[in-house]
């Protein structure tokens, strides 16, 4: 049965300094939870604090029904994949993976039907009789995968699996971890820098930063619905303006800018009129074609440079503002016509109200 893991109010700290801030998150039963974030922002210091490596200075973790903060890592149930391979090179795939249990004195024979199960599910069971170095990258991942497995574990802990893998390898991978997690019905705790990564296998994420958490939320609510500008910033790409609230109205906002005005339907929470404000526009939502209004969410751009990548163009922006400002932007264009984006051409973009992001500006200190 899948399970809940809890961690309240963790507080970890090196020497002086405090990796962890009283770090709360809640994991529900068979979730895929992902910790997200830059280096250095505390998401490895959690993950390893949640499977017992490192022992915090307050506050509680539990798993199920059970408080383990005390509890040494092979009496937490869980199962950890990690960054490296750490495979036993004189070792056959099977005698890998039955290793963890062997060291849990289980029976041969169940060993045997255990090891086979698990390398069915990471679909390695025809190569259980070679050794590593016979294998590429990326089945060297699955086996590794399949030694977490096999203990069959309450929760399964991943540290950033998929770095040392080429592109195409990770984009395989995240297909496959999603669907053995939620095939063998276990709750998994994922750490990741990779945003895509994140946005494409998580139930829900975590972004943290400094040792805090900004904000917890379901893919589409992260990326559409970013609590302050770190958040939005970090989770794909944002352009940013800054503005002020005109005026709040059904729901939707009109926000003045040096760049003109703009309306929005996607406004956070509390934020009212005469509020200085951000604008995210994600460089996907700005549009190449015939504006549908003559002077609202419009922008007069001169192209500086574009990149063409297959199915999509790259473009760099120049904006110039009505007090002599210059912006710069990025905006993609999908299906890119051939040598429609010359550097030195003017080009009019729009972006739908629904896509246009309102945060918050924090306060000016002093």
């Amino acid at each position: 049965m899948p399970v809940s893991v809890g961690v309240d109010r963790v507080l970890k700290k090196f020497g002086d300094f405090p990796a962890l801030k009283a770090v709360s998150i809640n994991v529900e039963p068979g979730e895929i939870f992902f910790l997200l974030g830059p280096s250095g922002c505390g998401k490895t210091t959690l993950l390893r604090c949640i499977a017992g490596f490192y022992a915090p200075e307050k506050g509680s973790i539990t798993i199920g029904d059970r408080d383990v903060t005390t509890l040494p890592p092979h009496k937490r149930d869980t199962g950890m994949m990690f960054q490296s391979y750490a495979l036993w090179p004189h070792m056959t795939i099977e005698e890998n993976v039955a290793f963890g249990l062997e060291m849990r004195k289980v029976t041969r024979a169940d060993i045997r039907r255990r090891v086979m199960r698990a390398l069915e599910m990471v679909h390695m069971s025809d190569r259980a009789k070679v050794k590593p170095n016979q294998l590429s990258g990326g089945q060297q991942q699955r086996v590794a995968l399949a030694r977490a497995l096999v203990i069959e574990p309450q929760c399964l802990l991943l540290d950033e699996p998929l770095s040392n893998l080429d592109a195409k390898l990770r984009l395989e991978m995240r297909v496959e971890i999603r669907r053995i997690c939620k095939e063998a019905g276990l709750t998994a705790i994922y750490v990741t820098h990779d945003q895509k990564e994140a946005l494409s296998i998580a139930d829900r994420m975590a972004v943290m930063r400094e040792g805090v958490i900004e904000q917890i939320g379901t893919p589409e609510q992260v990326y559409r619905h970013p609590d302050n500008r770190f958040v939005a910033g970090f989770i794909g790409e944002a352009n940013f303006i800054d503005g002020v609230i005109a005026e709040i109205k059904d729901a939707g906002a009109t926000i003045e800018t040096a760049l003109g005005r703009f309306n929005s339907r996607s406004v956070a929470a509390g934020i009212g009129a005469g509020d200085e404000v951000s604008i995210c526009l994600r460089p996907e939502a700005l549009r190449f074609d015939k504006p549908l209004c003559n002077s609202v969410n419009v922008l007069n751009a001169l192209f500086t440079e574009s990149v063409y990548m297959g199915e999509v163009a790259r473009h760099q922006l120049r904006l110039n503002s009505a007090d002599g400002s210059e912006y710069k932007m990025n905006a993609f264009e999908l299906n890119p016509r051939k040598g429609a984006s010359q550097a030195g051409r003017s080009a009019e973009l729009w972006v739908e109200p629904e896509n246009v992001i309102v945060i918050a500006r924090p306060l000016r200190k002093g």
